[in-house]
């Protein structure tokens, strides 16, 4: 049995979205589960008996972030093709890099880095789109259960006939499926979990969608996928479901709307959208730097919201060029300051917002609040130690900072040399 006893500062959100601020705390962890949280009361247990961490001057304790959306198959075409729009850049780069995780030892060596890389910038939940190949989607699974990240792993699934091949019958996208769901229960890793991809409506068929659907809802499992990122992209999938009004009632007549489906972006979604999407309790997860890059467009999230949608956060690598979600806090603030200057009274989100999007909104997004997104008894030891003092650090202290205008600089100018351990689950995997 280990229990570990973490000493220092606290910030993080409730359910209220309310940054709240602790300067001293005792967190008290037994098996990777917080038991009890002190303010300032640490002479009331045996200490003898945890493994102590007492933060220095300089370090508070955070919850992890939880990247709501990324491709772990596209992270070598980092920084290619943002010369291009949405459909041109899938075609002219994207499909032709995930053909090559047809080679195994390429996708090994592609996944590890994935899975070190974004454990190291403090992403102690992420949702992966993975390969249209089963077996690599395993492999990809097998790295974060080794590494210690908390994962939700996708089987990319597109039956839509295409001339380069990129594509799979509906019969073998099924049975790959339902393969790769039992090669997730083989690991025996409550930390890693399947869901269900169907890649977005103009890569399935209604046929596909509505099989894939049937899966999520026997095994009660995720789903995800794209919505409205594009405007392009919109009228073609008007198109071809001409018999839907939106692109959202596409998936609503598949049956892949649930409490547990999350959909990337959701730029251009129309009032009649968000009234399915809220029913449904299916939520969006925002990807602005993807958004930007590939111009897209801004997505309004205080519509979301004031629309009772649910909204997270996702790198969405390669779209973006970063898999930091301190960058992507960054860029929902600079979009927001965006729409703040092109519309009347129009109020722009705050760190405190972005933090919580980045933290509790995103575990509410996955439907996993009860287990991590904040620092509370009852939940699990996700959590991010940073120091504003780390050895090589952008920050220069060059005077007395309160804890909340130390918070602000690390959301501002941090990095992820300011993240010194990473935990999840109690398990220091940084």
């Amino acid at each position: 049995m280990v229990r570990q006893l973490f000493l220092g500062p606290l910030i993080q959100t409730n359910d209220k979205e309310e940054l709240i601020i602790k300067e001293n705390v005792a967190v008290l962890v037994d098996n990777g589960k917080i038991i009890l949280i002190l303010d300032n009361q640490t002479d009331q247990f045996e200490r003898e008996v945890y493994e102590e961490v007492v933060l220095s001057h300089g370090q508070f304790m955070m919850p992890g972030f939880i990247d709501a959306h990324t491709h772990a198959v596209q992270f070598p075409n980092l920084g290619l093709g943002y010369n291009k729009d949405l459909l041109d850049w899938l075609e002219i780069y994207t499909f032709p890099l995930e053909k090559e995780y047809s080679d195994m030892e390429f996708a090994e060596r592609v996944f590890e880095a994935v899975v070190k890389r974004t454990i190291k910038m403090g992403t102690t939940t992420a949702c992966y789109f993975a390969s249209l190949y089963a077996d690599v989607c395993t492999i990809l699974a097998q790295k974060t259960a080794e590494l210690g990240q908390r994962a939700f792993i996708g089987k990319v699934n597109m039956n839509a006939p295409r001339d380069d091949g990129y594509c799979e019958s509906t019969l073998a996208s099924v049975i790959d499926t339902i393969d790769f769901i039992k090669s997730i229960e083989i690991i025996k890793n409550p930390l890693v979990k399947p869901i269900i991809t169907p890649r977005f409506a103009l890569s399935c068929d209604m046929e596909l969608m509505q099989k894939l659907a049937e899966i999520a809802k026997t095994k009660d499992i995720h789903i995800q996928s794209h919505v409205s990122e594009n405007k392009d992209e919109i009228i073609a999938v008007k198109q071809a479901f001409p018999h839907l009004p939106s692109y959202t009632a596409v998936y609503d007549a598949a049956g892949l709307l649930t409490n547990k489906t999350i959909l990337a972006h959701g730029v251009y979604l129309e009032d009649s959208e968000l009234a399915i999407l809220k029913e449904r309790g299916t939520a969006v997860i925002h990807c602005p730097s993807s958004n930007i890059n590939l111009k897209s467009g801004l997505c309004d999230v205080r519509r979301l919201k004031a629309n009772g949608i649910k909204v997270g956060l996702g790198t969405d690598v390669s779209g973006a060029s970063s898999y930091s979600m301190l960058n992507e806090m960054r860029s929902v603030l600079q979009v927001s300051n965006c729409l703040s200057l092109t519309r009347d009274n129009y109020t722009p989100l705050s760190y405190k917002d972005v933090f919580h999007m980045a933290t509790l909104g995103g575990a509410k997004a996955l439907a996993i609040d009860d287990k991590v997104g904040n620092l509370m008894p009852g939940k699990e030891f996700d959590a991010l130690i940073v120091d504003v003092n780390a050895k090589d650090s952008l920050l220069d202290n060059f005077k007395e900072y309160t804890l909340e205008e130390n918070f602000q600089r690390f959301i501002y100018a941090g990095d992820e040399r300011n993240i010194v351990s990473v935990y999840v689950k109690g398990k220091k995997v940084k």
